[in-house]
């Protein structure tokens, strides 16, 4: 007899957790500007910046991509220096190709539903502070969001989109971290 899927989570969750305690742990120096594309997004620098992927367009040649320092500062509580693992980046639904940071994934009820998961809320907290101040840019608390997606995933979204914020103009939070400077803090250049 297979292993129930709630047990099966939250051990996955867990062992997320302790993964990003332990790289945090073992003092590994994180620079966005270092980290291949691939690896980039939902990443926090040493500095407590979140990494943000940003693409170039040229004529003639193929899309570039690369890893800047945002200006968005991560909750104190969160551990720095940290390269989500594949584990959360799979648990929460999330893409790593994710080219700046947006609240879009909010309205995508698939989407929310991984954000919303018990693996995702309980054992992947930088994914979860990231979107929740995404969505409190939008004027929405995620913990409610979630609630209400578990309740009415229709309802959630119409809820969400009837923000104001969701299709409209960006709020000041939004615009700030949906297109942060490229500039790397001077400590994190070194």
């Amino acid at each position: 007899m297979a292993a129930p899927v709630p047990h099966t989570k939250q051990l996955l969750a867990f062992i997320c957790f302790l993964s990003l305690l332990l790289s945090s742990a073992l003092g590994a120096t994180v620079v966005c500007e270092q980290l291949p594309a691939e690896k980039c997004a939902f990443a926090v620098s040493s500095a407590s910046r979140r990494c943000v992927l940003e693409n170039t367009q040229r004529a003639g040649r193929p899309t570039e991509y690369q890893c800047r320092t945002s200006e968005v500062v991560v909750d104190g509580r969160l551990p720095s220096g940290l390269v989500e693992t594949d584990g959360c980046v799979r648990a929460c639904g999330v893409d790593r190709s994710t080219v700046g940071i947006s609240s879009d994934s909010l309205l995508d009820p698939r989407a929310a539903a991984a954000l919303c998961s018990p693996a995702c809320i309980q054992g992947c907290p930088n994914v979860v502070d990231l979107y929740s101040n995404l969505a409190a840019a939008e004027g929405v608390v995620l913990s409610e969001l979630c609630e209400a997606h578990r309740a009415n995933p229709r309802r959630a979204m119409a809820q969400l989109q009837s923000s104001g914020e969701a299709h409209g103009a960006p709020s000041a939070g939004q615009r700030d971290a949906a297109a942060p400077s490229p500039m790397a803090p001077p400590s994190e250049s070194a």
